[in-house]
């Protein structure tokens, strides 16, 4: 029974040591045994997109096989060694007492055959205490979250009292998807950083000024709700219990306030295919979704329309109509989302119309499936959808952007580790552009740099303050 329950054991923490490597590769962070069983149903969704039906079918049927056989074939595989070793008693005790010793000595010396992997490891035991102690820590986590989130300094500021020097602008806040540090400062997408510059040049041709800064998301390959509700919220949203909690709250965010001092506030979300309750929360009165904005052409892999097209609907439905009120927009782009392939082409705004040019003239790229053979070519189509999004944004600010445009920039994560290394951080950048010089003044203390470029030395915060950094800086 002691083999049997032993064997199973290790079988379990193989497995659990397998969702760690995939978590680790696409989220950087190994997996939590609570809280992250939500997200196979999303990643199973990138999976066919990026592999096909057939090929995403094929992966979970391995996978449920795999973590079936793998605990009973090892408790299989522990009974047979124990059962030899009972009937070799004498010679067992040696062989296991040698090995011991030279564990031992192999674990004080640090003896390596391959660079970082020593050959006495503790990863079994540091696997298993290591998530015994996430699971106690997930548990905890609810109550020491909600007391946080009960704590909010902005919570009962008179409506007069908020946001007074955005008065009268239209304000947008765009996420542009998988925009991370990577895509500015690595040299590989050299050209991103050459857009950036170009773009910084075109928006001060067409009047308007631009400060950029870095935020760090609580989240990295994926996740992008998370990473919004963070910045919307003020709070640290870094995982699906967290964002159910606060999406459950009445928590004041940042859509909410300027709901509260008479902004009509807008969500434009093509991402969003089915009832998204959230909404209500975040104080929008009014939700754009994949069924409402009108989209006749194809899908980009994930991507439900091209970004070039969203913009150009909320320009239609929304900010074009005559004596409208002041608009506070929140906007998730999907074209940069994975797998990057196919990508749409850019048009000028008079062709885009109700979208079917892109069920086949406007659309570029090969197949996921040709595509994630090569890492190289990953890269090359991940630099190509954020150039496109990049300058949708820039064109969209230079034909139909006013004097009361306010526009806030950013990424929600970085890529996954196949697009940006193992060692990468959590960074985004992070931009404000705006006709209106007294909006850029108001920030001149945060110490961002000029244009939709951020350096090097730029300040680097938690996304989670950037809501009450925003409302202090044009609030009474």
């Amino acid at each position: 029974m002691v083999a049997v329950v032993a064997g199973a054991f290790l079988g379990v923490l193989a497995v659990v040591r397998i969702f760690d490597m995939g978590f680790l590769s696409v989220l950087d962070r190994p997996f939590d045994l609570v809280l992250d069983w939500v997200l196979l149903d999303d990643g199973l969704v990138v999976l066919r997109d990026s592999v096909g039906q057939a090929g995403a079918v094929a992966a979970v049927i391995g996978a449920v096989l795999l973590a079936v056989a793998v605990p009973v074939l090892v408790a299989f595989s522990v009974l047979r060694l124990s059962t030899v070793a009972a009937m070799h008693r004498t010679a067992t005790a040696r062989v296991v007492g040698a090995l011991a010793a030279a564990w031992v000595v192999c674990a004080v010396v640090g003896v390596q055959v391959v660079s970082g992997a020593p050959v006495a490891s503790r990863d079994t035991a540091a696997l298993a205490y290591s998530h015994g102690r996430q699971v106690v820590n997930s548990l905890r986590d609810r109550q020491e979250f909600a007391d946080e989130a009960a704590a909010d300094a902005f919570r009962n500021t008179p409506p007069d009292q908020l946001l007074g020097a955005l008065r009268g602008k239209d304000v947008m806040l765009v996420f542009v998807e998988s925009y991370g540090r990577s895509a500015v400062e690595d040299p590989e997408f050299a050209q991103v950083g050459g857009l950036l510059d170009e773009g910084t040049r075109r928006l001060a041709a067409a009047g308007y000024g631009s400060r950029s800064g870095w935020l760090t998301s609580p989240t990295s390959g994926g996740g992008s709700w998370l990473a919004q509700s963070t910045l919307l919220s003020g709070l640290w949203i870094n995982n699906q219990q967290r964002f159910r909690t606060v999406t459950s709250s009445d928590r004041l965010t940042l859509t909410s306030a300027f709901a509260k001092a008479s902004w009509d506030t807008v969500a434009v979300m093509p991402g969003i295919t089915r009832a998204w309750p959230e909404g209500h929360f975040y104080g929008f009165d009014r939700v754009y979704d994949l069924h409402t904005l009108g989209y006749r052409g194809l899908g980009f892999s994930w991507a439900t329309m091209p970004d070039q097209y969203t913009m150009l609907a909320f320009e239609r439905m929304e900010n074009s109509k005559p004596g409208h009120p002041p608009l506070m927009t929140v906007m998730p782009l999907v074209s940069s989302h994975g797998p990057w392939t196919p990508l749409p082409k850019w048009l000028d705004w008079d062709q885009v119309g109700d979208g079917s040019i892109y069920i086949n003239d406007a659309r570029v790229g090969d197949t996921p499936e040709e595509v994630w053979k090569d890492p190289e070519r990953v890269r090359t189509q991940y630099r190509l959808s954020v150039e496109y999004s990049l300058n949708t944004l820039i064109s969209y600010v230079e034909k139909f952007g006013d004097d009361n445009l306010v526009m806030v920039v950013l990424g929600d994560h970085q890529p996954a580790r196949i697009v940006t290394g193992a060692d990468a951080s959590h960074d985004v950048p992070i931009s404000i552009v705006a006709h209106d010089p007294a909006v850029l003044d108001r920030i001149s203390s945060w110490g961002w740099q000029d244009g939709i470029k951020p350096g090097p030395q730029s300040p680097v915060w938690r996304m989670d303050a950037f809501r009450d950094r925003f409302l202090t800086a044009y609030s009474r």
